[in-house]
């Protein structure tokens, strides 16, 4: 498949580019990867370098000279507690965006796989999310990219997925071991619940959807649920370092409260896409254990 990636520069969209290409992308699993990579597939990335989402000739015509069978729409304004102050930027970008890709898409008769997100959620249910469940989202981030969500056709695949970290580009995995190699003190709240997904084990997914494109909404995340409190004791003892760097907190009892309100609950049902055969993802504390070994290997090599 010829196969357009945007958001290149990202730590999925890293990862991308090397599943398409057919390279077990960093900290992925061997074993997962090898269900789906191949290497017959021709993938292109772009970012903002590039051009702008938000320009929508300039979003055609770029799309129009690759002429991509597929596309990966992974590009995003991803910062949650900004986007508070400034909801029109990530409009723009989320739902605009998105609109303009999808028009670019329909000209050239590709299929696209748009990126999504949890926060599409309440976090007020106790079961996981089915893909069907209303959504309601709780900040200008969930609000926007819903609105992505609502600019996709039938024809369009939708992927939610939660709590991703990768080797590449910052993440909140990256955070927790800088903090605890300095033996920083942190705290974390314990009555979140969701989903890690590791970037490297979404990217292999997103192939094994490529090739099959079904349509609607599909959620993907490593198997399991955590507290965001549970994921950060697991990254430091994994570090070999200290857990107990790690207390818990109840979200109420934050200081400061952050400006974005989260889910409380935003575990995503994964049986759509078991049901089109490319889950489910392995364990997310494998997944985990995985990406803080590369990551404490690569810390070691540097110093």
């Amino acid at each position: 498949m010829r196969v357009l990636v945007t958001g290149a520069e990202g730590q999925l969209g890293h990862d991308l580019l090397d599943a398409f290409s057919g390279r077990v992308p960093a900290a992925g699993s061997v074993e997962y990867a090898g269900r789906f990579l191949t290497t017959g597939h021709e993938v292109k990335g772009c970012d903002l370098a590039d051009f702008s989402l938000t320009d929508s000739a300039a979003t055609m015509e770029f799309i129009s000279d690759f002429r991509p069978e597929i596309i990966v729409h992974g590009a995003a304004y991803t910062a949650v507690d900004k986007a508070e102050s400034e909801p029109e930027v990530a409009m723009a970008v989320n739902r605009d965006g998105t609109a303009n890709v999808i028009a670019a898409a329909r000209v050239v008769g590709a299929k696209v796989l748009a990126v999504s997100t949890d926060y599409v959620f309440d976090g007020t249910a106790t079961t996981p999310y089915l893909p069907s469940d209303a959504t309601n989202p709780l900040s200008v981030y969930g609000v926007t990219k819903l609105a992505g969500e609502q600019s996709c056709g039938d024809e369009s695949t939708i992927v939610r997925t939660s709590w991703v970290a990768g080797f590449h580009g910052n993440n909140i995995v990256k955070t927790i071991l800088r903090l605890a190699m300095a033996g920083t003190p942190m705290t974390f709240v314990d009555d979140q619940f969701g989903c890690p997904t590791l970037s490297a084990d979404l990217a292999v997914a997103l192939v094994g959807l490529a090739e099959r494109t079904p349509g609607g909404i599909v959620h993907a995340t490593n198997f399991g649920p955590t507290t965001w409190f549970a994921l950060a004791r697991r990254v430091v003892a994994s570090a070999g370092l200290d857990p107990q760097l790690v207390t818990p907190v109840a979200t109420a009892d934050r200081l400061p409260a952050p400006p974005a309100s989260r889910p409380m609950y935003s575990v995503l049902d994964g049986a759509a896409l078991q049901a089109v055969g490319v889950g489910p993802l392995p364990r997310w504390e494998e997944a985990l254990d995985r990406l803080v070994h590369l990551l404490v290997a690569e810390s070691t090599d540097v110093s």
